[in-house]
This record gives structure tokens, C-alpha cells and sequence, in this order.
């Protein structure tokens, strides 16, 4: 499976650089069948990212994967949006809540505003908001096993995925890389969108929050459709016919104003 997330990771970073691939000799250099790499093809071009021509493929020159920065750098990155976004999120948390935080930059503010009172049953695979919420006594905290992913310290795998499987919960805080209307709710690491789609599984609602940066972006790996979302939290620079659309699939739009 890592194989293969790395394999089409460079198919499109090969199609950036040269415009177009051919199975037989992108076959030979991944040491594969040409059937393997026709699907990777077809996954690509499935996504929005490749076009097929004949013997190979072309870069949709439209539609570009987001790459993945790191987390110190993420954690920079939309510093505001982000803190205000956790704040309504963790108001929306009531005593004996069973939820979910998936890891990230944004759903750490999540944890970091959680008042120190309040009881609930959290789970998580980020390591830092483990930290975070080890200081609230009123807490029951889980912190998924596995192994551990140092590009943005969380936790992944097998062992994470088995623990999911068993679990039932109120709420998952959802954090994305990329949010399309047509592509879906994605992220850039295999693992993790497998894990993320057995917590939206697990979960009663899921409710995404990210900045509005995030609108428009595709990364490599789906998690879910837009319209499975119960609730989006997000800044008030998200476009309006977007927050339309989104709201005529039945998701619920919150509009958090920076300085609020």
C-alpha cells in the first residue's frame, strides 16, 4: 500500500517535470507490470490530476497535487483563522461527549480551547494533542496506537486502524488538506485517509474544520464526499457560492469572523 502511494507520487511528479509518461517505460523503472501502472494511471486520471493518451498520459495542467509542508511550518501558517475556528469548535463540545480529534494544526487549537472543567471522552492519533489534553483530569483520553509519522507527528497503521474498528462516538473533528466540491475531502498520506475513513465511520457527525485555504485543493488520497459532512467550520473567506453549494447538500456552514 505505501508502495503504492509512493509510486503514484512520483508518476505525477514525473508528469510535472515532463508533461506526459508512457506505461512501458515507467513500468521498467518501478519494476512492474505495464498493468499496474495503467491503473495507477487510471487513479490519476480519475482524480482530476492526468489525462490518458495513447500508451501513457499527460498532466492536467489544471489541476495540480497540493504538497505537504511540515508541521512546524503548518502550525504558522493561518496562526488566527485556525485559533478562532477551535475556539466555536470547542464550544460546540458539551459534558459527556464522546468525540474524535483527528491530528493536525487546526484541531490541536481545538484541544488547546477545551475548558479545563469540562468531562468527555476524546480520542486521537496526534501526539501533541495527547499532550494538550493530558493536563484536563476530567478527560478520558485514548491515544490510538501504530506507527508513529514525524512529518506530522501522529500516529498511523494497522494497530490505529483495529482500535477504530471497535470504537463509537458522538463527534469527529475532521482536519483536511484539500477541499473540492467535485474531489472530495483529501489528504496527502495513504494511511492516514484510511484511518480518517474509519473514524468518520465511528463517528455519529462529522464535522470538518479548516481555514479557507484549504477550498480548492486536491491531494493524492480521498477521505470522504463533501456532502457526508454534517458541519463545516471555517473562516469567513470562504466563498459564498461554495458555502451555497455546500449548504444545499445539507451541510451546516459556520462562518467564524477573524476577530470575533
Amino acid at each position: 500500500m505505501r508502495d503504492t502511494s509512493q509510486r503514484r507520487t512520483k508518476i505525477l511528479a514525473m508528469l510535472r517535470d515532463q508533461g506526459s509518461v508512457q506505461v512501458a517505460p515507467v513500468a521498467h523503472m518501478f519494476r512492474v507490470s505495464t498493468q499496474t501502472i495503467r491503473q495507477d494511471l487510471k487513479f490519476l486520471t480519475n482524480l482530476g490530476m492526468a489525462a490518458r493518451s495513447y500508451g501513457g498520459a499527460v498532466l492536467h495542467s489544471t489541476n495540480e497535487i497540493t504538497p505537504e509542508a511540515e508541521v512546524d511550518i503548518k502550525r504558522r501558517l493561518f496562526a488566527d483563522e485556525k485559533a478562532q475556528i477551535g475556539r466555536v469548535a470547542a464550544s460546540l463540545i458539551a459534558a459527556g461527549d464522546s468525540i474524535i480529534l483527528d491530528s493536525g494544526t487546526t484541531t490541536l487549537q481545538i484541544a488547546i480551547q477545551i475548558p479545563d472543567d469540562i468531562e468527555a471522552r476524546i480520542v486521537t492519533n496526534d501526539l501533541a494533542i495527547a499532550d494538550e489534553l493530558a493536563h484536563h483530569a476530567n478527560v478520558q483520553l485514548t491515544m490510538l496506537g501504530g506507527s508513529l509519522r514525524r512529518k506530522t507527528l501522529s500516529m498511523y497503521g494497522t494497530q490505529a486502524e483495529s482500535a477504530m474498528r471497535s470504537m463509537s462516538v458522538n463527534t469527529l473533528f475532521l482536519g483536511v488538506d484539500g477541499f473540492d466540491l467535485d474531489r472530495g475531502i483529501t489528504t496527502h498520506f495513504e494511511p492516514e485517509a484510511i484511518l480518517n475513513r474509519l473514524m468518520c465511520a465511528a463517528a455519529a457527525q462529522v464535522i470538518v474544520v479548516t481555514d479557507s485555504s484549504k477550498f480548492g485543493r486536491t491531494c493524492l488520497h480521498r477521505i470522504l464526499d463533501p456532502a457526508r459532512v454534517h458541519t463545516l467550520i471555517t473562516d469567513d473567506k470562504i466563498d459564498s457560492m461554495l458555502a451555497e453549494r455546500l449548504t444545499e447538500q445539507g451541510v451546516k456552514v459556520l462562518r467564524v469572523p477573524l476577530h470575533s
